[in-house]
């Protein structure tokens, strides 16, 4: 088989199983593929040194990327219809001991992004999130680890406010995962000077209703989006904390003060994705079912009263208020049925105590 067609049989079947990354890992004999699939990574294929290197060097040069340099690691990107469906694939090279690459595919269909009530596990959560929608100002977050889905989740807000309430919504991205002509969508280009506090300066001009900034990942970013906010505009961002108070913390450390916070901030969110009980196979799906492994988001939300008592609390170091956490609401999901125990383990055991840190 050419490499060309074996890697587009590969992308099929990766598209089929709605795999979201395809690993390709150099061993000290050949090549081992790997696919994350509803969050889990699980062998596909084995391949030769001499298949391996002829696969990577095919990928890289579809992604416009440098083929002869194997000693920096490489990024880059290249659009593809697959099965019908088009979808931006990005390219990561990393070099790996001795003198070979190892290559992630991130696979991004640009499929219509769900409504919130599809995303959820639970219908109160879309419900509370649709909610902060209807702010005209202010900054609503989303943190996660990565593979949450906090991206999709952004998408699905903003079109809500696109298409629902006829706002003109700006993004600033890096780089733009889906595509939609509903949103006027700005790509992060550094080397051309647009960086994400300098693009939210220039989007302030071009009279949004919304922004949404793919990443608040330093303090010029952090300030330009709480500036944004104050001057009239929603903003929502993604910023990468463990829960939902830990994102307080987070904008404390970028500089922003607790009078900014309390005048900008109208929503946070902690969120994880997990793998839904397949109702055909009572659990984990088998090999050859055809429903293919089903995730959901389940969400931590401050907003309101309670947000604005734990900003209290954050300010005086106390801990009396008592919410929702992420951990009640994953167990809410095995009580019914929806989870299975792995997830408590997968999610709950990792944040026991943790939150417990302005004692």
């Amino acid at each position: 088989m050419q490499v060309e067609q074996r890697i587009d049989h590969i992308l099929k079947t990766a598209v089929q199983m709605k795999a979201t990354d395809i690993h390709l890992t150099p061993k000290v004999n050949g090549y081992k593929m790997k696919m994350r699939t509803g969050g889990i990574l699980t062998v596909f294929d084995s391949f030769s040194i001499r298949e391996g290197e002829k696969m990577i060097s095919y990928l890289k040069f579809t992604a416009s990327m440098d083929i002869g340099e194997k000693r920096k690691p490489q990024s880059g990107s290249f659009k593809q219809t697959i099965n019908g469906i088009p979808t931006s694939l990005r390219i990561s090279t990393l070099p790996a001991v001795p003198q070979k690459e190892s290559l992630v595919i991130r696979l991004l269909p640009q499929e219509l992004v769900p409504a919130l009530s599809h995303l959820t596990l639970f219908p109160h959560t879309a419900k509370k999130l649709t909610s902060l929608l209807n702010h005209s100002t202010g900054l609503i977050l989303l943190s996660g680890p990565t593979g949450s889905g906090k991206s999709t989740t952004l998408y699905s807000m903003i079109q809500q406010c696109a298409s629902k309430l006829n706002k003109h919504v700006i993004t600033l991205e890096d780089p733009v995962e889906k595509q939609h002509d509903s949103l006027l969508q700005i790509q992060v280009n550094e080397k051309a000077g647009i960086t994400y506090a300098t693009g939210l300066k220039a989007i302030l001009r071009h009279d949004p209703d919304v922004i949404m900034v793919g990443e608040i990942r330093d303090e010029e970013t952090a300030r330009m989006a709480v500036r944004s906010s104050l001057t009239g505009h929603l903003v929502l961002s993604t910023i990468h904390a463990r829960d939902a108070a830990g994102v307080i913390g987070r904008l404390l450390e970028f500089g922003v003060s607790h009078h900014e916070i309390r005048q900008t901030l109208a929503g946070i969110t902690a969120q994880r994705l997990v793998r839904i009980h397949c109702p055909l196979c009572k659990g984990k799906c088998e090999p050859n079912c055809d429903k293919g492994a089903r995730q959901a988001i389940v969400c931590e939300l401050l907003s309101g009263a309670i947000l604005e008592s734990i900003l209290n609390e954050v300010r005086t170091g106390e801990r009396k208020i008592l919410y929702k956490k992420l951990k009640d609401e994953i167990g809410k999901g095995i009580a019914y049925g929806f989870l299975s125990q792995e997830e408590w383990v997968r999610w709950v055991f990792e944040e026991a105590d943790v939150s417990e840190k302005w004692g």
